[in-house]
């Protein structure tokens, strides 16, 4: 087996583009993630902060938003755009207000998403534009529908507009050349999500992906899934687009099976996800002349196993067909020394009004604490290079 030559644990390439203020405002940030119950219990010190009036929101654009975000709106995401293009990576501008449920927001996260396109087709910093299926319709209606159920007049007028929401946003990634990946969601709404998906790749990605599905390898029926996607794509002659993902909802799914009293689709640990996430993306690799591959991980053993694989099949390291891509302030470690090495690599960047992207900055704190080990990484790899930083200079 041919070794990459990537290093994951080269941290002056990693946390180049930090000062030495960003580098300890970041460690402050994740030592505070390190406390479980603070993290837990902040859905509701926010509220209550937010209801008492208090001045938080600044606090929380000078620690949270800044770090995890790009700013506010598309524009004031520039200054991240371009610090990111200086070193190799593309952005990935994803508009993170979650939990709306009006048609006046599904409409706005419509035209936020179309904005992204607009911009993208303009700038070759911007790789890819996404889009959330839940941001553009209601979760109870995709229920229904995923459930099989049937729908009133009223629903069937509302899942017509969200159909149309979705196809109006594949039709612009097609019509400006941006592809478009489209988030996963909870197992209770995939259903509806994987059918539109493929219907939606049958229609736009006959040259190329421009359609892009994600796949959450921590669900046991994944991988069966992924070699039935291969089979449809290769008989209905299009080309199949996949970003894998480990997954993000694993508590809420757990829960819900359980207080349900169905079968958990989540796996029964860790390791039987890592072993499904790295035989997705060898069968990727696999068949990639039929495939395009976004690995959104930020695991290092799988990315080096998708290096090493690229690498016995002779893929070049900027293969148009494979993408790396991590969360903005999140494992720079593995970004930007694959970036270094020029693989293809993005970072998903936030952005949206402070208070509405609350939730998503919330949920990504707990995700970062129910993941082994993910928040003392950063914090080692901070300390690490603030060593080195120390010892360059005596």
């Amino acid at each position: 087996m041919n070794k990459s030559i990537v290093s994951f644990n080269d941290t002056e390439t990693a946390f180049r583009s930090k000062s030495n203020a960003d580098l300890n405002r970041a460690y402050w940030l994740f030592k505070l993630l390190s406390f479980n119950w603070l993290v837990q219990a902040s859905p509701v010190l926010v509220k209550i902060a937010l209801w008492m009036h208090l001045p938080i929101k600044g606090l929380i654009r000078a620690t949270a938003f800044r770090h995890f975000c790009g700013g506010e709106s598309i524009d004031s995401c520039n200054a991240t755009i371009d610090k990111l293009s200086k070193f190799n990576i593309g952005t990935i501008l994803d508009y993170s207000v979650e939990g709306k449920e009006s048609e006046e927001d599904f409409e706005k996260s419509l035209r936020q998403t179309l904005s992204t396109i607009e911009k993208a087709k303009s700038d070759k910093n911007i790789p890819f534009s996404v889009f959330k299926p839940s941001g553009v319709g209601s979760i109870q209606l995709l229920e229904k529908k995923n459930d099989g159920k049937l729908l009133s007049l009223e629903e069937k007028e509302q899942y017509s507009r969200f159909y149309k929401r979705v196809f109006t946003i594949c039709q612009a990634g097609y019509d400006n050349n941006v592809p478009i990946y489209i988030d996963a969601e909870e197992s209770w709404i995939q259903i509806v999500v994987d059918e539109l998906a493929r219907e939606m790749m049958q229609k736009f990605n006959k040259d190329k992906a421009i359609i892009y599905n994600t796949l959450q390898m921590y669900r046991v029926d994944r991988l069966n899934y992924l070699l039935n996607c291969i089979d449809h794509a290769k008989t209905h002659e299009y080309y199949l687009g996949l970003k894998i993902v480990r997954g993000a909802y694993m508590e809420k799914e757990r829960e819900r099976a359980s207080k349900m009293g169905y079968a958990s689709p989540i796996q029964e640990n860790k390791s039987a996800t890592d072993q499904d996430y790295n035989a997705a993306i060898a069968l990727c690799v696999e068949h990639i002349d039929k495939i395009y591959l976004c690995a959104g991980t930020h695991n290092e053993e799988s990315c080096m196993r998708l290096t090493q694989l690229m690498h016995e099949k002779n893929l070049k390291n900027n293969h148009e067909h494979i993408w790396f891509s991590q969360l903005y302030g999140m494992s720079d470690h593995i970004t930007y020394n694959l970036a270094k090495e020029n693989y293809n690599t993005s970072k998903y960047v936030p952005y949206g009004p402070i208070t509405s992207v609350l939730p998503y900055l919330i949920r990504r704190a707990q995700e970062n604490t129910s993941v082994a080990g993910q928040t003392g990484r950063e914090l080692s790899l901070i300390q690490t290079e603030k060593r080195r930083r120390r010892n360059s200079k005596k």
